[in-house]
């Protein structure tokens, strides 16, 4: 629970992955020419062109996580009071990381609560019943990215 994060969050987290990766492939292509001499361009230009990707890879996730932070729903976090963005139905506080919702049919559930129903369906569920099992509704308040 420790990791859990808002979304917003979690996707400017892998733009800055990205980002930090592209720059060593950059320096460490540059590096090959101090080891290698003339032969190191080759790896030069090779770390240079896969970080460039890399870098704009991480400008495509900044730009995407930007683009959603600006259609997310505010809300005032009932923890720590602060305004937070929230995207989808249910999503973490920014600062606390509390579980926020919208949906009213989860509303007032703990994390805990949520895991102990998923256990109690997966148990009662039969190998036969999950091929021809309808498609439930029930919005899940621990969504992975």
């Amino acid at each position: 629970m420790i990791f859990k994060t808002a979304k917003i969050n979690a996707f400017r987290t892998w733009g800055l992955l990205l980002t930090m990766i592209g720059m060593g492939l950059m320096v460490l292509g540059t590096a090959g020419v101090v080891f290698w001499g003339q032969a190191g361009k080759i790896v030069a230009g090779i770390g240079l062109v896969l970080g460039l990707i890399t870098m704009m890879g991480s400008l495509g996730i900044y730009f995407w996580a930007g683009m959603l932070s600006t259609s997310a729903v505010q809300i005032q976090c009932p923890e720590c009071a602060k305004q937070t963005k929230m995207l989808g139905k249910t999503d973490r506080c920014m600062f606390c990381r509390t579980m926020l919702t919208l949906d009213p049919n989860v509303a007032n559930i703990t994390a805990e609560e949520v895991e102990a129903q998923r256990a109690e369906v997966e148990s009662s569920e039969t190998p036969d019943s999950k091929i021809n099992a309808p498609v439930s509704t029930h919005h899940d308040t621990t969504q992975k990215l």
